[in-house]
């Protein structure tokens, strides 16, 4: 085989060897012992000299920087107090990485691109409480109108209503029987059944795939399959249902007065005590900040109740006239309640103040917060009314926001999270209406994730169970459940104080000897200690009997009489 020249090839031998010549004479030059190559060099010493348009770090907002807060922290002179050298390098370390966390924090807001938009009028005198949901339907795209709907269940009316954490799943139950669970976004039906019985209340638990449902006599539990899981006796005839989340409870409130919570995850009964012969109750929230309960009563009074303590943990003058409807919103912040008076009051549950005092057309029969503070009333009797009110807790309001007209009497109330969506349960069905600016438009994916798939709904489920929180730590003042009780502890100081004490006396005894391998001196050791605890044992009781025959002070002590056979008359 032939081989044909060609210059080319020379030409670009020539010009390889060239090149590879002045890469080993550089390298001979510029060793690699960390200094870099001389063109690295050049790029860092422009990059150092160059003029940064913005040079440091990027300024962090003081006000997000305040709302991330954790505190004062440790100051130089308490870690200058430690004993060791690495426990005061391990406190800098600490106040370092909380300072670098709260800035952290402050800066991750910059990603909270969504803002919630509100309703507003064309013109300025326009009202927009005067704005139907037909309108509203037709302004908006086809998938956020498709959230506005109507259900026409007459049959089995009127409804309760309770969407799950992440606001995606939607359960209903009618006086008459009727329980469905399914997709309202997606509309689609996950079961349908008949209890055969009436319903009182329904409420989801941790997931999607149980809920409970008070029934006429029992509580029952089932799947999203709607099949019985498991049948509650000791929840019997419950009016009132809530789930707290963080501690796997189930509470309930019945008609007999008594408050009851069930750990699901276990099946046990943590708690159940009467509410202190305040009557049925028909009224109850949870603070979804600290997880105590509010019940609604009779005598115009709110009570604040923990599986802890067989007594209200906190009282409340709400109303002079029965309490109709109580609710907290989601930052356990403020209290709003509704009486018979037709009185609309909003109240700050860390001071127990009464902040704003509406007077509403008629008295409300129940309320819900929205993700943003919005708050929903229902009233009107047999015409049923919605109004919509914002920022009600901080200032004073003169109209609402938005109203709306159902022309039914409405039984429950519940916004929709992270969905501008207010569920209404009435006695011609369900009704779902398109409220702009109430759902939060940020949501945590790690707290309640709306597209959240089969595998991270098991794996959130089972860190759930593990981070479960025990029902001992619910209190209305979370801050102080890691404080030390400091009169608690006094008093057990006191008492340990007052104990007798006494030095055990030197026991001038040697053990006798025995055969070998019997009397070694770790033998003799345990022997004599074995005696000097017995004498010392002896010592202790014959003092503690010598004081208990003393008189106390003040109190002479009696003298003992004999004893006669007339004395069981006397």
């Amino acid at each position: 085989m032939s081989r044909y020249y060609n210059a080319d090839d020379d030409a670009a031998a020539a010009e390889v060897y060239t090149v590879t010549e002045k890469k080993i004479e550089a390298a001979k030059r510029w060793p690699k012992s960390g200094k870099g190559w001389p063109e690295k060099k050049a790029r860092k010493r422009k990059r150092k000299t160059g003029d940064d348009p913005f040079p440091g770090k990027a300024p962090v907002d003081p006000e997000a920087l305040e709302r991330h807060d954790r505190g004062p922290g440790v100051d130089d002179g308490a870690v200058k107090q430690m004993k060791t050298k690495f426990a005061r390098k391990e406190m800098k370390r600490r106040e370092k990485a909380r300072a670098a966390a709260e800035e952290l924090a402050a800066k991750s807001e910059f990603l909270l691109a969504e803002e919630a938009g509100l309703l507003e009028g064309d013109d300025v005198h326009e009202f927009t409480g005067q704005i139907k949901q037909t309108e509203i339907r037709a302004c908006v795209d086809k998938e956020t109108a498709g959230k506005g709907f109507e259900l026409n269940l007459k049959e089995f009316g009127p409804y309760k209503i309770d969407y799950t954490r992440n606001g995606r799943h939607l359960l209903i139950g009618g006086r008459r029987g009727h329980v469905a669970a399914f997709d309202w976004i997606k509309k689609q039906l996950k079961c349908e059944v008949n209890v055969m019985e009436s319903v009182h209340a329904v409420q989801w638990l941790h997931t999607e795939n149980m809920f409970a449902v008070a029934q006429k006599k029992w509580t029952y539990i089932y799947d999203n399959q709607g099949i019985e899981l498991h049948c509650l006796k000791a929840l019997d005839n419950v009016l009132q249902l809530e789930f707290l989340p963080y501690h796997f409870l189930l509470a309930a409130g019945s008609d007999r007065g008594f408050l009851s919570w069930v750990d699901v995850s276990v099946g046990k009964m943590v708690a159940q005590f009467p509410n202190g012969r305040l009557g049925p109750i028909s009224v109850m929230c949870q603070n979804p900040q600290n997880a105590v309960l509010c019940l609604g009563h009779s005598k115009g009074t709110v009570t604040m109740w923990t599986p802890n303590m067989k007594e209200p943990a906190a009282k409340l003058l709400a109303h002079r006239q029965p309490v109709r409807a109580a609710t907290v919103d989601a930052t356990g912040t403020y209290l709003a309640t509704a009486g018979v008076d037709r009185s609309l009051k909003i109240w700050d549950v860390r001071q127990f103040k009464c902040l704003q005092d509406y007077r509403i057309p008629s008295g409300a029969s129940d309320l819900a917060f929205s993700g943003t503070g919005m708050l929903a009333a229902s009233m009107g009797g047999g015409d049923g009314v919605v109004e919509i009110y914002k920022d009600a807790c901080t200032k004073t309001q003169d109209h609402a926001y938005m109203r709306h007209r159902a022309h039914r009497t409405i039984s429950s109330l519940s916004f929709s999270p992270y969905e501008d969506v207010l569920g209404i349960g009435h006695a011609g069905g369900i009704s779902s209406l398109i409220i702009p600016g109430s759902g939060e438009p940020n949501f945590d994916a790690l707290e309640a994730n709306p597209y959240q798939t089969k595998q991270q709904r098991r794996e959130a489920e089972v860190k759930a169970l593990l981070e479960k929180v025990s029902p001992e730590l619910i209190a209305i003042d979370p801050s102080k459940v890691g404080d030390v009780n400091s009169p608690a502890v006094k008093d057990t100081i006191e008492e340990t104080n007052k104990k007798l004490f006494i030095k055990p006396r030197k026991v001038d005894f040697e053990p006798r000897y025995k055969m070998k391998g019997k009397s070694g001196t770790a033998k003799k050791f345990q022997i004599k200690k074995k005696v000097q605890e017995e004498e010392m044992r002896r010592d202790l009781q014959s003092q503690i009997n010598e004081a208990s025959d003393e008189p106390r002070e003040g109190k002479p002590k009696k003298k003992k009489e004999p004893k006669s056979v007339l004395d069981r008359l006397k």
